[in-house]
């Protein structure tokens, strides 16, 4: 008997030490942005815990899945992209019939819990496009291409119709961007991006009224200053009177006197900008720089094309997350509806991105148990 229990113990702790663990590093700089996000939502709600405590448990549930996640080897992970793929293009559809949203169709309310389907194809997307690259020759051929190509267009098309062209151009990177790693030489990439900038145009004539306005009011916000360039001038004057070491915690004018609008989503990196300054800021910028760099080497390390893909395409998707946001909060891009990564507020948002780095760290957890 004691022989027995001994002999499950020692299974028990076998399997303990030898089960897949986090990347500490990465956690720790997820964790540390999390907490600043969590810092800035508190000062730029007006002090309202109920917001703090509503993304604090998204982030609890994000952190769930990202744990859960890493403990799935990435080969069951490419087994079951195709299924996870087709049930997001899916849900889209049923958001096309049924869904809801401020002026637009973006959200399933199943009574229980209310999210936003576009969200989870900023993850299945570049997994579809990982496990169809995955067993082909690659560079791939322009017939493989094409092949990708429609499975971007398909999904991304479905959000434009939401309308939400901020999300499905963020959906379409994501996949491009797995396609990039692929090895595709730069003469095809320049001639991609030179068919993009051709149908430019086309795109211009689909587009919403509401969508030519952002991109008129980025060429020339003064031209309605107290309309559609309201966004962008009040969030440059809330960067710009930062200074250097910013106004202090919950001392930003901009938000708390309501100039700011949407402080708390697509704008909050204006008003942390504001309240913590250009230091403040360079540290955040530090941070994500670091989570981009570690994301990285994660995908260098990768043992399969399937894992080094999707883990590239990742880290690549949540460089373009900051950039974007920065870029539209200092009125160097378009207002697109971006959120800033793991500090706007946001649940589904959140919780897919921390799912993401869930997969990240199943890469790098079992890189060492994959075959070439």
């Amino acid at each position: 008997m004691i022989a027995v229990l001994y002999a499950r113990t020692r299974r028990f702790v076998d399997r303990l030490l030898t089960r897949p663990r986090l990347d500490l590093p990465l956690v720790g700089a997820l964790a540390a942005v999390a907490a600043i996000g969590l810092v800035t939502l508190y000062s730029a709600g007006d002090l309202d815990p109920g917001l703090v405590l509503n993304q604090g448990a998204r982030f609890v549930l994000g952190g769930a899945l990202l744990v859960l996640i890493s403990r799935i080897p990435p080969s069951t992970l490419r087994t079951w992209t195709p299924w996870l793929y087709a049930i997001s293009v899916l849900l889209l559809v049923v958001v096309a019939v049924m869904g809801e949203g401020r002026g637009a169709y973006r959200w399933l309310d199943l009574k229980v819990v209310r999210f936003q389907p576009s969200e989870l194809l900023k993850l299945t997307m570049p997994m579809m496009v990982a496990w169809y690259l995955h067993p082909r020759p690659l560079p791939p051929s322009w017939k493989h291409m094409a092949a990708v190509g429609a499975l971007i267009a398909v999904p991304a098309g479905l959000i434009a119709e939401q309308p939400d062209l901020g999300t499905a151009l963020l959906v379409a990177a994501s996949g491009a961007f797995a396609l990039f790693l692929s090895g595709l030489s730069w003469w095809r990439i320049g001639a991609l991006l030179g068919a993009v900038a051709g149908a430019a145009p086309v795109a211009w004539h689909f587009m919403h009224e509401y969508q030519r306005n952002r991109v008129r009011m980025f060429l020339d916000p003064e031209a309605d200053p107290l309309g559609n360039g309201w966004h962008i001038i009040q969030s440059k004057i809330a960067v710009g009177s930062g200074g250097i070491l910013g106004k202090g915690f919950h001392h930003g004018t901009q938000s708390r006197l309501e100039f700011l609008p949407e402080h708390t989503t697509d704008f909050v990196f204006a008003v942390f900008s504001e309240e913590f300054g250009l230091i403040g800021v360079c540290v955040l910028l530090a941070l994500y720089a670091f989570v981009i760099g570690r994301s990285l080497w994660i995908a260098m390390n990768a043992r399969d094309t399937y894992s080094r893909l999707l883990a590239g395409a990742i880290a690549m998707s949540f460089f373009v997350y900051v950039i974007v946001n920065g870029g539209m909060i200092t009125g160097l891009l378009p207002v697109v509806g971006v959120p800033l990564p793991l500090i706007s507020y946001g649940g589904t948002s959140a919780v897919s991105l921390l799912t993401g780095f869930g997969v990240l760290m199943s890469i790098h957890a079992h890189r060492k148990l994959i075959e070439t």
